[in-house]
């Protein structure tokens, strides 16, 4: 990996701190160095006050060129690598996670604004994905094949692929990144980092995390791992040695995006939105559902792309249920996230708090009655943007309940019948999550059948959000396919190759092919 040099965007200027803790402490501790004070281009807000907490210098053109021929590089060493001793190297940068945990988890709150148990639950999931990846790296199973040819051995192995790069959002700003960098480092695969504008601090912070597990391992190529920032993710699309691109962040920045990486005849690996439901049917557990919408609806508000957005009751239990709903929602503290007792953090930008008053704008003039919504706080902070939770009673599934807005507004409608309840949970053009809460066997297994939900994820009784590292994660429709993290998403980091090894002493052809040259 490359250290760390002057004028370029490792650079920062810190202003702001945390309870009990001074800033240029901990961002040393997570191996920053904070006393490149000089101020760059890019402005990093927090959005808990919506001050200034760092000025960063872009990468440039010539860095980011630079970056990935170090990666290049990388790779031609890191690919022989045997992978059971490339997992020792993701073994040790899961220790170091787990010995700087809450400091990572309280810069993940500083910067994207998430209460203190979701950033420390974010260092966990990176965490977990590195145990993963560890175990993953001598399970790197291709197959043996029969082949219909006498005396021949056919198999199939996977090897590494290249340089990958990946592109992450705020929301999650250091969780998606080791689901895919702790994958591709043990398939041999270097990576090139674009992290959020938004979000600049926690992906130096894991490079400086990842540069002292080097420091221990000892006999890794540089440029394992590298950083950039700004506009820079460009290079990452256009430059044909990168050939797979992750990206995860809006289904408009996805179509913008894989044209380009599908023009050279590169791999693009997408999560982009989500539009989630709850199906609640009559015999469902009431007070287990109110559990489950509260955290999936409110939780990082409403900023997940897992976050319940559409709550489909059928028309027994709607008033019920919805009442309890706003009771409960009245009931949640909207504060600074680094406080005790806060369940909802800031939205992370003006830009946000505009999306959602627009579209509760809209739900209105399409009939619906709204709870909740407004801004507070402001007279505390003014340039941070804090709002009550929403939720929004419509009369069907118009146009602004199937578009993704990314802020805590929880759509609900009624239902009389479970096809109708299916019907309106797939009528909408994403397809990442989705969950049914029922006490009838029958209708959670006929949501999870085929012609049930038509999402990556389908859960019964439990919420669309929070998944879980050993299942692959992602969607399908305007989702993108991707799929990342556990199961057999490894494959997406690697090149597949059939090899057939004749033992015979004679050359037979497939297909029963006779050519006899004579």
């Amino acid at each position: 990996m490359s250290a760390p040099t002057r004028n370029s965007f490792t650079e920062i200027a810190m202003t702001t701190t945390l309870p009990g803790q001074d800033t240029d402490a901990l961002l040393t501790r997570l191996g920053i160095d904070s006393s490149l004070l000089r101020g760059g281009d890019l402005e990093v807000r927090t959005p808990i006050t919506g001050e200034v907490i760092a000025n960063l210098h872009s990468t440039s053109e010539v860095d980011a060129e630079a970056a990935i021929a170090r990666s290049v590089e990388a790779f031609r060493a890191w690919r022989d690598m045997p992978a059971p001793r490339r997992g020792e190297l993701v073994r040790l940068l899961a220790d170091e996670l787990r010995q700087e945990k809450e400091a990572l988890g309280a810069l993940v709150t500083l910067e994207a604004g998430k209460i203190g148990q979701e950033g420390l639950g974010e260092v966990q999931e990176m965490i977990d994905i590195c145990d993963f990846a560890v175990g993953l790296s001598r399970q790197l199973y291709g197959l043996t094949i029969a082949s219909e040819r006498p005396g021949h051995r056919m198999m199939e192995t996977w090897l590494p692929l290249g340089p990958v790069g990946i592109i992450t959002a705020f929301n999650f700003p250091v969780a998606v990144w080791s689901w895919n960098a702790a994958l591709a480092l043990v398939c041999g695969d270097p990576v090139i980092w674009k992290p959020s504008s938004r979000t600049p601090l926690t992906a130096l912070a894991c490079q400086g995390l990842f540069r002292r597990a080097l420091e221990r391992f000892g006999d890794a190529p540089e440029g394992l791992v590298e950083v950039i920032v700004g506009s820079a993710g460009r290079a990452l699309v256009d430059d044909p040695r990168v050939p797979l691109v992750s990206a995860t962040g809006s289904t408009a920045m996805g179509r913008a995006m894989a044209p380009k990486v599908a023009a050279r005849l590169g791999r693009s690996l997408l999560e982009l939105g989500g539009n989630n439901a709850m199906i609640v049917t009559p015999s469902a557990d009431l007070d287990l559902a109110v559990r489950a919408i509260l955290f999936a609806a409110v939780g990082t508000c409403g900023q997940r792309c897992t976050s319940l957005r559409r709550l489909i009751v059928h028309e027994s239990v709607a008033d019920t249920l919805i009442d309890r709903l706003e009771r409960a929602y009245a009931s949640v503290q909207v504060d600074d996230p680094r406080e005790q007792g806060t369940l909802c953090g800031p939205l992370i930008s003006h830009e946000g708090f505009d999306d959602m008053q627009k579209a509760l704008e809209r739900a209105r003039a399409d009939g619906g009655t709204v709870s909740g919504g407004e801004r507070v706080l402001a007279d505390r902070w003014p340039d941070a943007y804090y709002v009550r939770p929403a939720i929004v009673r419509m009369p069907g599934q118009t146009d602004v309940v199937r578009e993704e807005t990314f802020a805590p507004v929880l759509y609900a409608m009624t239902y009389s019948d479970m096809q109708q309840a299916l019907d309106l949970h797939n009528d909408v053009p994403q397809g990442l999550s989705s969950c049914i809460f029922t006490g009838d066997l029958r209708e959670g297994e006929r949501f999870l059948a085929p012609a049930g939900s038509d999402c990556g994820i389908a859960n019964v009784n439990i919420g669309p959000s929070g998944a879980e590292i050993g299942g692959a994660f992602g969607g399908e429709k305007e989702t993108g396919g991707g799929r990342e993290s556990g199961s057999d998403a490894w494959k997406a980091y690697m090149r597949r190759q059939t090899a057939t090894v004749n033992y015979s002493t004679e050359l037979p052809l497939a297909q029963g092919i006779v050519f006899d040259a004579g």
